[in-house]
């Protein structure tokens, strides 16, 4: 699959959890870094889709161990939280 188009489906993922705040998190996480993602970059974050959003909403403000397959940078910008967008 063609990078353009893994963005895609990645983003859809991304701002379809189920709930406002796990898209927020999330999706807004994928707006705001995905541009200078890697194949590796995509690989961890189509990963981390994969979980339960409460437990990445946890890794991310810290109530929670982050697991070793998701501790590094990426997980580390992803607790910055400065990428959500509270007017919307």
């Amino acid at each position: 699959m063609d990078r353009e188009t893994r963005l895609k489906r990645l983003q859809f993922r991304a701002w379809h959890r189920g709930t406002r705040e796990a898209d927020f998190l999330i999706g807004g996480f994928f707006d705001r870094y995905s541009d200078d993602w890697s194949e590796q970059d995509m690989d961890w974050f189509e990963k981390l889709l994969v979980e339960d959003d409460v437990d990445v909403m946890a890794w991310a403000i810290g109530t929670l161990p982050v697991p070793p397959a998701f501790d590094g940078p990426q997980m580390v910008t992803m607790q910055q939280l400065d990428y959500i967008d509270a007017t919307k």
